[in-house]
């Protein structure tokens, strides 16, 4: 020991060359004037984005308050005036070294260009500021009457101003001034006749539905029409299922066969588009959805039989390392035979762990986190996903610093599904210095739903989740469904005991 302190002591006198700690100076919040809802900070791409209303001018907007993980600095003095967010804004904290983040700003703007006679929607793009709008060829191109305009921001003034009513001669392109906090913009407007009465656009097949777009008269008889691919008779999609927006149809076909080649086509009163073919998917199940195969590895359950790949994760490789098991095999299930799976939140050493299954894996432990891998591969489109269910609940008693606010409200269960068509499955990591948890919003979502609970519901129910489509013709590459006894468990936050029963999870396919 001496002889070591003796080392230890001389090589100090010598030189220092131990590194300083890598830790990533983050902002915990960051808040703006006027802004819509709270910021959304990723701590692994270092961005912070701020939604703002569509009358806020994005070209100067104020910092009210921040806050920062500890020891974090801010570098110099960037918040002293308003920020131009119309690009995105680059700031550096500093904690050891500098860390530079990203501020960006969301501001979704409402615009709408309509006209009497009009077929299909209309075109506006922002970058280039060009509108157009199609009208059929019976429509007098001198004098196109306007349902309704508005292209920039509330509160902002157009020259011309484009009243109900009012009309403009469409031989030519229109220039439109618009004028918003002592800036001009110009907008062209252009109008295009279509000279079909009905065009079909697109269709896409899932596994019992499809969806088809085209253009139709904005008035008249129009829908959609379908068929087995060679068969004699048109069958016409229910008037409840078929939208006409100024022209634009969009169709739903519901109670198709699977595997099957369909034909499709709009009609615009006695005027048809092309003929589209499509085929629909395959029905397909989730393995060991009816949680009733498992295996006990040591002290970890794992949802699948012995020998076989895996379909369902669970937090048990981490949680058993403290304890034992938060995600279990159970007899007590809604027909009294067979299994379902029990998950219960626990304090497992210094944090809670909260019950939890999920199709994926369990990657690895960092110190007291987790790093999750969320997906399977998955290509059909279902419509949504159902299920038996009961749950304890209890309230919170065990919270982060961000969510000490709920200690003593009810725990949450949840039950999410999501398709998606990221390259990869999704790392999930719970560490606060590099967390990264599941975005619903994210570009790579495809379809998202979910259920959750904040009560006792002591007899098993049934649940459905809904998925809501971003798009009818993205394919997805992964599908992930996911449970948990404590919906902020991802945040070790929640109620020890809260408990979560599940069984007879269905994908549906069929509207």
């Amino acid at each position: 020991m001496c002889v070591l302190l003796a080392a230890l002591t001389l090589g100090s006198c010598i030189h220092n060359n131990i590194p300083y700690p890598r830790i990533q100076a983050n902002f915990v919040t960051l808040e703006f004037q006027d802004q819509s809802g709270s910021t959304a900070i990723d701590t692994v791409t270092r961005t912070a984005t701020v939604t703002l209303p569509e009358e806020a001018d994005i070209y100067n907007v104020l910092v009210t308050g921040y806050s920062l993980s500890p020891g974090a600095e801010l570098v110099g003095n960037p918040f002293a005036d308003a920020l131009d967010l119309s690009q995105p804004c680059m700031v550096d904290l500093r904690l050891y070294q500098d860390w530079q983040w990203k501020i960006v700003a969301r501001q979704d703007i409402d615009r709408y260009f309509e006209v009497e006679g009009q077929m299909g929607e209309t075109t506006i793009d922002v970058a280039t500021r060009r509108v157009i709008v199609y009208v059929g060829a019976a429509e007098d191109l001198t004098e196109i009457k306007v349902v309704r305009a508005k292209l920039g921001p509330a509160g902002s003034e157009m020259t011309p101003a484009l009243a109900e009513g009012s009309t403009f001669d469409a031989t030519k392109p229109l220039k439109v001034t618009v004028e918003n906090y002592d800036r001009a913009e110009e907008w062209t407007v252009y109008v295009e006749v279509i000279a079909e009465l009905a065009t079909t656009e697109s269709a896409d097949g899932w596994t019992r539905v499809a969806w088809v777009y085209g253009k139709a008269e904005a008035t008249g008889e129009s829908g959609v029409e379908y068929r087995v691919a060679g068969a004699e008779e048109w069958l016409r999609v229910p008037a409840a299922d078929v939208t006409n927006t100024n022209g634009s149809i969009k169709a739903c076909i519901k109670h198709l066969s699977p595997q099957t080649s369909y034909e499709t086509r709009v009609y615009s009163g006695d005027d048809y588009g092309k003929t589209l073919t499509f085929k629909t998917g395959a029905e397909v199940e989730l393995p060991n959805g009816n949680f009733e195969n498992w295996w006990l590895d040591g002290k970890v359950w794992c949802p699948w039989t012995e020998g076989e790949a895996p379909f369902w994760g669970t937090g048990n490789p981490g949680a058993a390392m403290g304890g034992s098991s938060i995600t279990v095999p159970t007899d007590d299930t809604p027909t009294g035979t067979g299994k379902a799976a029990k998950l219960e939140t626990k304090n497992v050493l210094i944090k809670l762990a909260a019950g939890n299954i999920f199709t994926g894996d369990y990657v690895r432990t960092e110190g007291t986190n987790g790093v999750l891998s969320f997906g399977r591969e998955f290509v059909e489109r279902p419509v949504g996903l159902r299920g038996q269910f009961k749950y304890k609940c209890t309230p919170i008693n065990k919270t982060s610093s961000e969510f000490s606010d709920m200690n003593g409200k009810p725990d949450t269960a949840i039950v999410w599904m999501a398709l998606i068509d990221s390259p990869s499955p999704i790392e999930i990591r719970t560490n606060p210095a590099n967390r990264n948890l599941f975005d619903e919003n994210a570009s790579y979502v495809v379809a998202y739903g979910k259920v959750q609970w904040a009560k006792d519901v002591e007899q098993y129910q049934q649940f459905k989740v809904d998925l809501d489509y971003r798009s009818t013709s993205r394919v997805p590459r992964y599908i992930i469904v996911c449970a948990s006894a404590s919906k902020y468990g991802d945040y070790f936050t929640g109620g020890v005991g809260s408990t979560l029963w599940i069984a007879d999870f269905e994908l549906e396919y069929d509207y």
